[in-house]
């Protein structure tokens, strides 16, 4: 279903992306994993072209994303559907108008298929009856599951997670966690979720790929990876920091004291 060859992108001077390369089936739960600022966040955006690639290609459904014009991405990004890291949802609309804002703005539904349409969301997430609160009215686990609503009120194939646990305790992490499966596993959907949140990397993938330094460093299934003994992978999984010799350490046993 996706397909990503030699992708490259920098901002400025600083690669990000130095030839990341992967493909993932449909009906896949993905997790992407990786340090803070090591690309995941725009290796999902590419995925969906709000980024446009230095080089390489991205392939959904034999599409190269690359290649198509801005009507041709928008059929394409039909397909998607995306949970934003902080929910992104519009403080002066109400949930039901957040929720349904998408099926509006397609103009194929009639009134009554679209507050359908919305109840069944706010159900899959366990928010029923609340499509007259405001965002301001909802915690901050509530307002990622609205978002989680938005994302799925349309029935995508596949479904983007960035930094979904992000801001939120364990036992609302968790409940998110739960609502994610739920989603793979009632709707038949691809999931693809990049995180550094190894107990939330658990729970939701059945397979795990690790961004290092531009490139896919890891391929495999989620208790393999988790339990890896690669010193790179196993430090990552187990918040174990890299130590480096100061360069007053470096220098401080000569050569001649030998």
């Amino acid at each position: 279903m996706i397909e990503v060859r030699n992708l490259w992108k920098a901002f400025g001077s600083q690669p990000v992306l130095r030839g990341t390369s992967m493909r993932i089936e449909k009906g896949e739960a993905v997790v992407i994993i990786g340090r803070s600022g090591g690309g995941k966040s725009v290796l999902l955006k590419h995925l969906i072209a709000l980024l446009q690639a230095d080089q390489g290609q991205v392939i959904i459904e034999g599409q190269n994303l690359c290649e198509l014009n801005e009507r041709q991405l928008l059929r394409v990004r039909r397909k998607f559907g995306m949970l934003f890291q902080m929910a992104a949802l519009f403080d002066s609309l109400t949930v039901y108008e957040n929720v349904n804002f998408v099926l509006r703005r397609e103009r194929k539904h009639t009134e009554a298929e679209m507050r359908r349409l919305v109840a069944e969301a706010l159900e899959m997430v366990e928010l029923p009856g609340i499509e007259q609160k405001k965002p301001a009215e909802l915690s901050g686990g509530m307002r990622k599951r609205v978002g989680l609503a938005r994302a799925i009120v349309y029935r995508p194939e596949i479904v983007l997670y960035d930094e979904p646990t992000t801001g939120l305790d364990p036992i609302a992490g968790a409940r998110i966690d739960s609502l994610i499966r739920r989603v793979w596993e009632h709707l038949h959907v691809t999931s693809i979720a990049v995180t550094h949140d190894m107990p939330s990397a658990r729970r939701i993938s059945d397979r795990i790929l690790m961004l290092h330094e531009g490139v896919i460093y890891a391929d495999g299934k989620t208790g393999d990876i988790l339990g890896s003994s690669d010193p790179i992978i196993h430090n990552f999984v187990n918040g174990i920091p890299t130590v480096r010799p100061s360069a007053t350490a470096a220098t401080a046993l000569n050569p001649t004291d030998f």
